[in-house]
């Protein structure tokens, strides 16, 4: 079966040793170049619906088969790309810039979602206490993960003889993730925003904990000399040879876009059909729930995200296959700074009330 892979030859002729891998990576890019070009066409076809009697939202909400038959026949189009070399490249800068939307997307996302979360559950204890138990719960255990992530950090990804940038990074999340929980219970911040707690730095301080595993985990490692031998480290301590840590980081990752993709689905949803109070209304031949384009971008850009997680932001060169799996600088550093991205963008919804108080009153 592999003999009958397109191009199979011609990448492990430079890949050698990595050559499986090399092949994965570049199929992977295949296939979501395909479910790119797919969700792109959609976007593009449903601009503008404004409800379901046209012939272009019969089709957007319709043809499940015809449309699943076309999105498989994109995937595997993808393989019979020419110019093996020129697509990776090429596609791989599209991949890196959409990708990279996604996150900031995500990021804005989960704010809002935290927000949401915990001026739903703070309403709610007002009228059953219980309320208060399950809010008080929930942010204990997140917060429990948040410092236990911190630790074992601390423990297995740091040396006493390297990983210098791990310890300094280490130190600054960890204490703009405390700065941002004392800020969100601050009198200043309880004035203009009373529903503030501690529930949304909990799931920002988890969020950013994750970011910043899964930015140590795409570092280059790094190598000391013990005793005469090389030794690796600043490495995730289980099963170390087989990248579990790049294996976990693409399951929350994929959980994570999952999440979002619903979540944003569901937000969209509910701004349009609670403009006007308990108006809910099923029939889109007056108006659509949602907006398809908005609906098909995001899936566009999953697609994107979804292709370099995968692949560990991955980057074909001819120069440094031989190092496919030791990570990328680069990679580390957008990671790195998702983090302090989506702290500022949670800072900023605490203090914005203040800075612009005309525009936030009720």
């Amino acid at each position: 079966m592999v003999l009958d892979i397109p191009f199979y030859h011609q990448m492990c002729e430079k890949a050698e040793e990595n050559c499986q891998t090399l092949v994965g990576y570049s199929a992977v890019y295949k296939v979501c170049f395909g479910m790119a070009c797919f969700f792109l066409f959609f976007a593009i076809f449903t601009i503008r619906i404004h409800n379901s009697t046209g012939w272009r939202a019969a089709v957007h909400n319709g043809f499940w088969l015809v449309k699943f038959i076309v999105l498989v026949a994109c995937c595997v189009g993808g393989f019979f790309i020419p110019n093996e070399e020129v697509f990776l490249e090429a596609w791989r800068y599209i991949g890196a810039a959409g990708g990279f939307i996604f996150l900031l997307i995500q990021l804005v996302l989960l704010v809002k979602f935290a927000h949401r979360w915990n001026t739903n559950w703070s309403s709610g204890v007002t009228h059953n206490r219980l309320w208060y138990a399950a809010l008080a719960f929930v942010t204990l255990m997140l917060f429990s993960a948040a410092v236990g992530a911190l630790v074992f950090m601390g423990v297995f990804y740091t040396d006493p003889e390297a990983c210098l940038l791990n310890k300094i990074f280490l130190g600054i999340n960890g204490s703009l993730c405390l700065f941002v929980s004392l800020l969100a219970i601050s009198p200043c911040i309880q004035k203009v925003q009373p529903t503030s707690g501690l529930l949304q730095p909990g799931v920002i301080s988890v969020y950013v904990m994750y970011l910043t595993f899964s930015a140590f985990s795409s570092k280059p490692k790094e190598i000391v000399e013990r005793n005469g031998v090389n030794t690796t480290v600043c490495v995730f301590p289980i099963n170390s040879g087989t990248e579990s840590d790049k294996q976990i980081v693409t399951a929350v990752g994929a959980i994570i876009l999952f999440g979002c993709v619903l979540y944003s689905w569901l937000d969209d949803y509910d701004e349009e059909n609670t403009g006007g109070g308990q108006n809910v209304n099923y029939d889109e031949r007056e108006g659509t729930i949602y907006g398809y384009a908005y609906f098909h971008s995001v899936f566009f850009l999953g697609s994107l995200y979804v292709m370099m997680t995968v692949t560990n932001w991955f980057h074909y060169d001819d120069h440094k296959i031989e190092k496919l799996l030791d990570g990328s600088w680069s990679v580390f550093w957008i990671k790195m700074a998702s983090c302090w991205v989506c702290l500022f963008l949670y800072m900023w919804t605490l203090v914005a009330p203040m800075v612009f108080p005309k525009r936030f009153e009720a």
